[in-house]
Parts: C-alpha cells; structure tokens; sequence
C-alpha cells in the first residue's frame, strides 16, 4: 500500500509539472532563415494545412500566445517575426512591401503548396498584400484591426504615432526598450528600429493601394473590435471593397484582439478556416 502511495505521489507531481508550465511563445527553441541578407527567427507548431501567423507593429510572435495552442490542434502553425521586430534581424530599412517580399520567399523557401495566412494591424495589412501577390498560394486570409491608408487610424491614436521618437520611447515606454533588447538579435539598435517605423508608417499616406483589391482572390475575413484604433467606417469600406469578404465586428474589444478575446478569436478563425 506505502508503494502504491508513492506511485500516486509521483504521478501528482509529475502531472503538476506537465501541465503547468505555460510556453513562451516567441521565444521557444525556434529556428532562423535568411531571406533577402535578413535572418528570420519562426517558430513551427501543429501539423497539417499551413497557416502563418503574421504580428502586428512594435510586436512579435508573442502577440498570439494565447490562440497558438488552439489553432496547432488543427493546422501547421508557421509564426513568425517581422523584420526587425522580436527575433529577426534588422535590415536598412523597413516596408510593407519587404514585409510581403519575405513572407513570400518564405513560402517558397517550406516549398509550401498552398496556405492560409492570419495578420493582426501591421500583419494583416502584410496578409492582404500577399494573398495579392501570390494569389496561387494564398486560400484564406484572417486579417484584424487592418487600414488601407493612414486617415483611416483615428485622430488621437495617429496624433500619438506621429510622436513616437527614439527621444518619446525612453521617457514613456522603458519596458518596450528592454523587452526589444532582450529579444533582438540585432543588439541596441532599437533607437533605428523606430526611426524605420516611423518612416514606414509616414512614407506614404496609401498603405494598400485601391488596385490591389481586385487582386486578391483568397477568401477574407476582416476582423475589427467595436473599440479598436481603426474607424469602424473604414472596416465597412474595406469589406465592401474586397470580393466576397466577410466582415466580423466584436463587441466592448480593443485593437489588441488576439490579447483582450484569444477564446472568441479562436473559435471565429476556425469556423472560418474549417468551413
């Protein structure tokens, strides 16, 4: 009996140990590619249909901590950080269209036949972008809080973008700089990362040029939070300018969907995916 209770024991602790320890997705033994002279740190879950996983700005895989696990059940996850952002290298500058350019090497370096890609904000707008680029690729697209200009951001959140220096970082956001330090492979560069963002975000007032509607030929479903720093107005113009899209408006939610409602995110991106 004494031994059957050490058994027990062992097995309680053992199940403890197994089940509660959370994995840091972002920053789990994940593996780097080089695409266009840049290394690209991605991390690979689940198996089956691919689908990549696309962050927003200022971010990193982490941005889909809480619904990594639910949709590696189902597909073969591909998460990976933007340039520049988390893991990555930082290249000389950064763009939308080099954000495409490596999402689309990348499809061809995993000789992927096929894929369904998944975008938060700067991610999504990346997503759009690419199933327009490589329509023979890409099936279905999930893209949340998404703006095709920058007049689409409202007034007080594009007023706040529009300070943010290296100078505005280290008087208010002293986490982010040590976060970013901690994460990059590209050490203490992070006062020309924000510059690139800046310049990214200011270039050019168009984000998704109107012509590259008609191009897209995968499914989309657009997601939005009643609370999010996109005007709602513009969602509508977005679903109403993209063939056969869905549109998908989520009560009481901030931009940060995937952090505020990852359980709702979930099971809306799966009954999307799956049907």
């Amino acid at each position: 009996m004494k031994g059957l209770m050490r058994l027990l024991l062992v097995l309680v602790v053992l199940t403890n140990l197994s089940f509660g320890q959370d994995i840091n997705y972002g920053s789990n033994q994940g593996k780097y590619i080089k695409i266009s002279n840049t290394k690209i740190y991605y991390e690979e879950y689940g198996s089956g249909m691919p689908l990549l996983l696309l962050h927003g700005g200022f971010g990193s895989i982490h941005d889909f901590q809480e619904v990594i696990p639910e949709f590696a059940k189902h597909y073969r996850v591909i998460a990976i950080d933007s340039p520049g952002h988390g893991k990555s290298e930082l290249p000389d500058s950064l763009s939308f269209d080099l954000m495409v350019d490596v999402c689309s090497q990348l499809i061809d370096a995993f000789k992927l036949d096929s894929l369904n890609v998944m975008g938060y904000s700067d991610g999504g707008i990346t997503a759009l972008l690419l199933a327009a680029k490589r329509p023979e690729k890409v099936r279905k697209i999930i893209a949340t809080g998404v703006n095709s200009h920058m007049d689409a951001i409202k007034p007080e959140v594009l007023e706040t973008l529009r300070m943010i220096s290296p100078e505005f970082m280290e008087t208010y956001q002293k986490e982010w700089i040590a976060d970013y330090n901690s994460k990059s492979s590209s050490k203490d560069q992070w006062k020309k990362y924000i510059n690139s963002m800046r310049e990214m975000y200011f270039s050019d007032e168009v984000v998704i040029p109107s012509q590259v509607f008609s191009d897209i030929k995968a499914r989309v479903l657009l997601v939005f939070g009643d609370n999010d720093v996109v005007k709602l107005e513009h969602g509508i113009e977005l679903y109403q300018s993209i063939n056969g899209s869905e549109l998908c408006v989520l009560p009481d939610t901030p931009h940060e969907i995937f952090k505020s409602s990852p359980k709702l995110m979930s099971e809306i991106g799966l009954e999307f995916l799956q049907k």
